[in-house]
């Protein structure tokens, strides 16, 4: 039997266990969809992975998919997610790169962009190229590179590598040649960033810049044995807070594993929030948009950020537009409104300069380049974008969600308070000193909620009140 591709095509992504999931033939199916659906014969083509055991081979059975169905592939070799959006905008060809990010090491996927880092979702031809895929799988027609269906002309396969181009472009949209010296402890996880860093902070190929970079776990290994690849979970980044406290660092940056993500350590080891990073690169965004000409830069932010995000964009004369969460949303409407920047709480972080694509690194080097060009510690300059209290993600697991946020909803009805439905269930209070969000999990029986309050008193009553009501049984 054929493997069921709708167990690996997500709403953003592709994401399977190697072997059960994801297999070389289902890849090599997914390479002739990439090029039938989006009429890419003859054209070229991007392919890259990460530093997972299987992502050489997927990037191979790609190739021989994409290559049958008649695309020329540029084979990238190692590379993060955001080196493929930057070699997509760059070259202005679709592409895809072999990475699960933070998942373990028993997972790998696939993240596709159309040419110009333009992003391929669900509601852009993701599942289309799932549909074709399967049919080819179904008939057998992806066993190896023979069996599937040729085309006229088979495609050709060269090379490039884009990292140095990469590291020039990033150190050209910041320049941290003339910041104070900084001391920077950087977490790789054994991820795609043991690579980047090197090239863009670093002197590996470039000009040495005035960074003492400490590496923790550099070594590229899919097997992650050290920690995990996700900083989002806080234990993962108690290695890099101990780092930064021993070696008394300036600043600590943790990625995930394909470093399209960066969280932030301050000199005393605690974190930044990726809000407070936010309303900072926003404020720097908003002021070289100005510089330039924009009378009122736009900046995008999801419905979980925190106030203090839309609020420093407006008093720095720009113009805040909130968003669903998600990448795709967040892109599309990067497009749309011509937006300078956009921020997730995820510490995502999307640039009109970096073809409104999410890339880590950047944002890093932003809050390297406003921390450098003062005299303040990162504690007290992040301190002016994280003035509230906020409770971070809490999971509640429910059957019937949409029930749940109901009977939440019916709870605050009496009282005087906004409510939308844009993203899952939002309620804030008249007087502005609090509000909470309900989302439900797509792929888990899961409600999140996220809440924030002027105070932590009131932060931890609405709190606990929405989660007995959720919670109930």
């Amino acid at each position: 039997m054929s493997i069921d591709l709708s167990a690996s095509f997500k709403a953003y992504d592709v994401r399977g266990l190697v072997g059960e999931t994801i297999t070389a033939e289902s890849v090599r199916a997914v390479g002739a969809a990439f090029v039938d659906v989006l009429g890419l014969s003859g054209q070229q083509v991007l392919v890259g992975g990460d530093m997972r055991p299987s992502s050489s081979e997927f990037s191979e059975a790609f190739t021989e998919g994409a290559t049958a169905r008649g695309a020329h592939v540029t084979q990238l070799g190692l590379i993060s997610t955001d080196l493929l959006y930057f070699a997509s905008g760059t070259l202005q060809a679709p592409g895809v790169v072999f990475t699960a990010s933070h998942n373990p090491a028993e997972y790998n996927g696939m993240k596709m962009s159309k040419a110009g880092a333009v992003p391929l979702s669900a509601d852009s031809g993701l599942m289309e190229i799932r549909d074709a895929a399967q049919a080819l799988l179904d008939a057998g027609q992806a066993t190896d590179a023979g069996a599937l269906p040729q085309a006229g002309t088979t495609g050709r396969v060269d090379a490039a590598d884009m990292l140095t181009p990469y590291a020039e472009y990033l150190r050209s949209l910041v320049d941290l040649s003339g910041i104070r010296p900084l001391k920077v402890v950087v977490d790789a996880a054994n991820g795609m960033s043991g690579l980047t860093t090197p090239a863009v902070l670093g002197d590996d190929t470039l000009d040495a810049l005035p960074l003492e970079i400490v590496p923790l776990y550099f070594e590229l290994d899919g097997t992650f044995p050290n920690h995990p690849a996700n900083p989002l979970e806080a234990e993962n980044l108690r290695d890099l807070q101990a780092a930064v406290t021993e070696h008394g660092a300036d600043i600590g940056l943790a990625f995930d594993g394909d470093a399209d993500r960066c969280f932030v350590i301050d000199e005393r080891g605690e974190p930044v929030t990726p809000s407070a990073v936010t309303a900072l690169v926003a404020k720097r965004e908003i002021a070289r948009a100005r510089a330039e000409g924009e009378e009122t830069p736009v900046v995008i932010h999801n419905l979980i950020t925190s106030k203090a995000v839309p609020e420093t964009v407006e008093r720095e004369a720009g113009r805040a537009v909130e968003t669903r969460v998600g990448h795709s949303f967040i892109k599309a409407v990067m497009a749309q409104e011509a937006a300078v920047f956009g921020g997730e709480h995820s510490a995502h972080y999307y640039f009109r300069d970096f073809f409104n694509a999410d890339t880590g690194m950047l944002a890093a080097m932003h809050v390297l380049a406003a921390l450098g060009g003062q005299d303040q510690p990162l504690s007290e300059l992040a301190a002016e974008y994280d003035p509230y209290f906020a409770s971070g993600e809490i999971n509640s697991e429910v059957e019937d969600k949409e029930g749940a946020a109901s009977r939440v909803e019916a709870a605050f009805a009496e009282r005087e308070v906004t409510v939308s439905r844009m993203d899952g269930l939002t309620i804030s209070d008249a007087e502005g000193t609090w509000w909470f969000n309900l989302r439900p999990s797509n792929t888990e029986p899961f409600l999140r909620f996220n809440g924030e309050a002027h105070d932590q008193q009131t932060m931890e009553q609405i709190r606990d009140e929405v989660l007995s009501i959720i919670r109930q049984s």
